[in-house]
């Protein structure tokens, strides 16, 4: 009898596209620009590092020009306010700084200081139907998880938000989850539909595909800055072995490595396994029996030891807000001046006088 693994199954077409591009990326890094970002909606957790923070220095390492967005309009989506923006905004350069972003080589910058990127909004509105957009399954779901009483125009909006977002300074590569190819998605068609229209501007934004499995949280969900279910980047060794010993797990005392049937064990098998650097299931083999409480001091010490260097150099840089904020400063300015280079474009290519 034959069972069916994942290796069995067929790769989705934007992995194999990702396949391709990572070979692309070892040959000629130069030739790639990347725009990824966060929301500051809160403090930046384990799940954070492993699925994207890990993925933007090692983007950087290689030679590719990289954008972080610390996306502070787009806070507005899913809630009524922005609350302590001030301060996750800060949050979030700290944490930047501290997993090893190099403000030399990468360029962090904030919405709400970049208006000719936002500018580009009205003229790519006018290239999707509202239809499209209540179409796209990733605002279905943040509509169904939305915090706001109504929905916002804005929640609408936010994929074509988004396409400025990326097309502002022409990314051609977009690191993503398999959950956010819809919205990329419509950066493409949006790209498409002005060039076809007005001429060839833009880039269509290819997906590069997350190789980091899904990181649960603490209470076996997906970890998250809205269920208090993660380890922040900033969190102390105490904090730490205080949050892993109380994570969910199950009656079984022998530990394996089975996210189907045993998410939050696995989970947690996982986080020790992506600090080793070791395949989850020799990490689960070697608790073995060993039950929940080895379990939990495995990973509490993989976790503390992952994390001390980052902690250390984050304390340091919080000593010197000035500075970190002058990073942010010089963002914005590289950032200011490609966005205003291409909404001339834009404004050229569409007939538009000045």
């Amino acid at each position: 009898m034959t069972t069916t693994t994942d290796l069995d199954l067929p790769l989705h077409p934007a992995q194999l596209r990702s396949a391709e591009l990572e070979r692309q990326l070892a040959q000629d890094p130069a030739r790639f620009r990347v725009l990824t970002g966060d929301r500051p909606t809160g403090a930046l957790h384990l799940g954070h590092y492993f699925g994207t923070l890990h993925n933007r220095v090692r983007l950087q390492d290689l030679g590719v020009d990289v954008f972080v967005l610390i996306a502070d309009y787009q806070v507005l989506t899913d809630r009524d306010v922005a609350e302590r923006l001030t301060a996750h905004v800060e949050g979030l350069l700290l944490d930047y700084l501290a997993v090893g972003i190099d403000p030399a080589r990468t360029t962090v910058f904030n919405h709400s200081a970049v208006p000719a990127l936002n500018q580009l909004l009205l003229p790519f509105l006018s290239l999707v139907s509202v239809a499209e957009l209540g179409r796209n399954p990733t605002v279905k779901d943040e509509i169904t998880h939305s915090r706001q009483s109504a929905v916002s125009g804005l929640m609408y909006t936010y994929p074509v938000h988004q396409a400025a977002d990326i097309l502002f300074c022409k990314g051609n590569l977009v690191p993503v989850g398999q959950d956010q190819l819809p919205h990329l998605e419509v950066t493409r068609t949006v790209a498409r539909r002005f060039n076809e229209r007005y001429g060839a501007v833009f880039p269509e934004p290819d997906a590069l595909l997350s190789a980091t499995p899904l990181l649960l949280g603490t209470d076996g969900t997906k970890m998250s800055k809205s269920r208090n279910n993660s380890v922040t980047l900033g969190a102390s060794e105490d904090e730490t072995a205080r949050l892993i010993k109380g994570a969910t797990t199950d009656a079984d005392r022998h530990i394996t490595y089975d996210p189907g049937t045993r998410p939050g064990v696995s989970g947690l098998v996982l986080l020790a396994a992506l600090c080793l650097g070791r395949d989850p299931h020799a990490v689960a083999a070697d608790i073995g029996s060993g039950g929940a409480a080895v379990l939990k001091r495995t990973v509490t010490d993989a976790v503390n030891a992952t994390m001390a260097p980052i902690r250390a150099r984050r304390a340091a840089y919080a000593q010197d807000m000035g500075y970190v904020r002058d990073v942010l400063r010089a963002g914005n300015e590289r950032a200011n001046a490609i966005a205003e280079e291409t909404l001339d474009e834009v404004r050229q290519a569409m007939g538009m006088l000045r």
